[in-house]
């Protein structure tokens, strides 16, 4: 199985600063996680709020924990609230089912990590997700 390098998630997270900043969006924060769920990469830009490291992690960190992104996490929530709230407690607390955690493929469209951002809107936070997934020339599924 294809692992993310740290190469790919420095270019993940410096291409969705780049697209944060064209689009004139608020500091944004990129976390990076290995298909295990582990950090591999973070980083948040100055001006950030306080909170954002936390909520980048949880938006990536359910995304690669239930195998979809947080988009689709919450369209489930929308279909089924009580599995939403069981899933949420048994993160402790961990997942946030909003756009902006997007599940990170290799070329055999293999799950090989996510990408949480978090620091404008949610789509827009999603968006710069997909950009840099794809600067790095891997694979995005957001869900869509």
């Amino acid at each position: 199985m294809t692992e993310i390098t740290l190469e790919q998630a420095n270019i993940i997270i410096a291409s969705a600063h780049m697209e944060g900043q064209q689009r004139k969006l608020a500091p944004l924060t990129v976390v990076v996680l290995d298909a295990g769920g582990h950090t591999k990469a973070i980083s948040r830009a100055d001006g950030a709020s306080l909170m954002r490291p936390q909520i980048a992690m949880a938006k990536a960190w359910g995304a690669i924990g239930v195998g979809v992104s947080s988009r689709k996490l919450g369209e489930m929530g929308e279909e089924r609230p009580m599995f939403m709230n069981a899933l949420i407690n048994l993160s402790n607390q961990r997942l946030l089912p909003v756009p902006g955690g997007v599940l990170v493929k290799d070329s055999e469209n293999k799950i090989i990590g996510s990408v949480g951002i978090t620091g404008d809107l949610s789509d827009q936070d999603e968006h710069c997700a997909i950009a840099g997934i794809e600067a790095a020339g891997l694979i995005a599924d957001a869900g869509k």
